[in-house]
């Protein structure tokens, strides 16, 4: 009996946040998480991580830097969900209390290979002069209750934001059995061989 065809194909992902400009900002830390569609199961490794509070560097660039590592592998049917990894970055206001300094997300890359990323923040605004000081004068700043909806669409349109400050990803990607089902991410499936690809918008 012939043996049957992959009905899944893998996706694993390691790398790490590796550093942010944030050139108003120190002592901050980042957390992550995946928001992806419903084909799509986490197998192993993390879904989610907070890293080190990091101080900005003491040369000129002024990076914070956090090395932080990212190791997951997801299993699917189907690409449509690609997963997303969501940043969200905090430190220290002039009370000390822990306040959001930036969102971001982007998806995991598509083809096998070693990828950077640079993710432009942002973060919500007051709509109105006088809840913009309430909300400095009380510490609390606007935030997203649930981070994740930074990577979907729907209710994002009504929501004011300002952009703030990049972070750097670095991405080491492998795919099994995508071209199996009929799916081209590339020159090579289950080898890391393409070489690394710029962010949009921004030079490194």
């Amino acid at each position: 009996m012939a043996a049957a065809g992959p009905s899944v194909f893998l996706l694993m992902v390691n790398g790490q946040v590796e550093s942010a400009q944030f050139p108003e900002y120190d002592d901050l830390y980042c957390k992550y998480c995946f928001v992806y569609g419903q084909d799509w199961a986490p197998t192993a490794g993390l879904e989610e991580g907070i890293s080190q509070i990091t101080s900005k560097s003491q040369d000129v660039r002024q990076a914070l830097v956090w090395n932080f590592p990212i190791d997951v592998t997801f299993k699917s049917t189907n690409p449509y969900g690609w997963p997303q990894i969501v940043l969200s970055v905090y430190g220290p206001d002039v009370f000390g209390n822990d306040v959001v300094r930036g969102y971001g997300a982007v998806h995991l890359p598509f083809s096998p290979g070693r990828h950077k990323r640079t993710i432009p923040m942002f973060v919500p605004e007051s709509t109105s002069k006088l809840q913009k000081f309430t909300s400095w004068f009380m510490g609390r700043r606007p935030e997203y209750t649930d981070p994740k909806v930074v990577a979907q669409g729907e209710g994002r349109e009504v929501t004011r934001v300002r952009s703030q400050g990049f972070v750097t990803l670095l991405f080491n990607v492998v795919t099994k059995d995508m071209r199996k089902l009929g799916y081209d991410t590339g020159p090579s499936d289950t080898q890391g061989v393409s070489g690394p690809s710029p962010p949009p918008g921004r030079p490194l």
